[in-house]
């Protein structure tokens, strides 16, 4: 047993299992766009969305969008097909556990994050719920689409190309060992993404309550992207907002 659950930890983490797992997120969250802008461009759309699209939507508005999407599912398609060369078929009991494992962490992950900014700030009596705000302004529907759009595309944003981006960057330039990197990384990461949820139109107002949970809920998801891989952090947090929008 000890044997396949080493194993199971191992693969789900390869990117032919964890990116091939985030594609149906990506297909539902587009679709669900698209679907609720009709044929406006700029629509509602989640922040990471919008910030990854905006050079690409410039230059070439709906065929910029395109293009984008293209390059995104291609370059996801031949990562997957590169990591599979001379490897065993996928064994689709794998996503099986991968999706019951992304919706523990899901349901388990409010009352964590909450504890754990409830320690940092122990005068404010938050545990046991959410100190973030709520889209209620908007439909239903229009916040199941962003919180999908949070799970692939913010992690996509603040995992993948931030997080792991430092940690290049720290152990390239800094010469740091790759502990220190991946630490200075998932801590500089948290801060930033909780700062990008202030940000915009659809932004909160700032509070320390907010602010605080939102960088704890970083670094456990920079923790869990280090330790668990891309498609399971990314459905993790798709699950999570979604367990919000429809609880609330």
């Amino acid at each position: 047993m000890s044997a396949l659950i080493t194993r199971y930890q191992r693969v789900a983490r390869e990117p032919r299992y964890s990116l091939t797992f985030a594609l149906p997120l990506l297909a539902i969250y587009e679709v669900l766009a698209f679907s609720l802008s009709g044929h406006e461009i700029a629509g509602v759309r989640n922040g990471a969305d919008v910030l990854l699209k905006s050079l690409f939507l410039s230059l070439g508005g709906r065929a910029g969008l395109i293009t984008f999407t293209s390059l995104l599912v291609g370059a996801g398609a031949w990562i997957v097909w590169r990591d599979g060369q001379g490897a065993a078929p996928l064994d689709y009991r794998v996503f099986a556990l991968m999706a019951a494992e992304s919706v523990l962490y899901a349901l388990a992950f409010g009352v964590v994050t909450s504890t754990l900014t409830g320690l940092l700030l122990p005068w404010l009596a938050i545990i046991g719920g959410t100190p973030v705000q709520s889209a209620a302004s908007l439909s239903l529907p229009t916040q199941l689409m962003i919180s999908l759009g949070a799970g692939i595309y913010e992690e996509l944003l603040f995992r993948v190309l931030l997080v792991s981006g430092l940690a290049w960057l720290a152990r390239g330039l800094f010469r740091w060992n790759r502990t220190s990197a991946w630490v200075f990384a998932v801590l500089a990461g948290a801060l930033i993404f909780s700062i990008f949820h202030y940000i915009g139109p659809y932004g909160d107002n700032f509070r320390l309550t907010s602010f605080t949970f939102r960088a704890v809920a970083g670094v456990l998801f920079s923790g869990l992207y280090v330790m668990r891989g891309f498609g399971i952090t990314a459905w993790t947090h798709a699950m999570y907002d979604v367990f919000l929008a429809v609880s609330g």
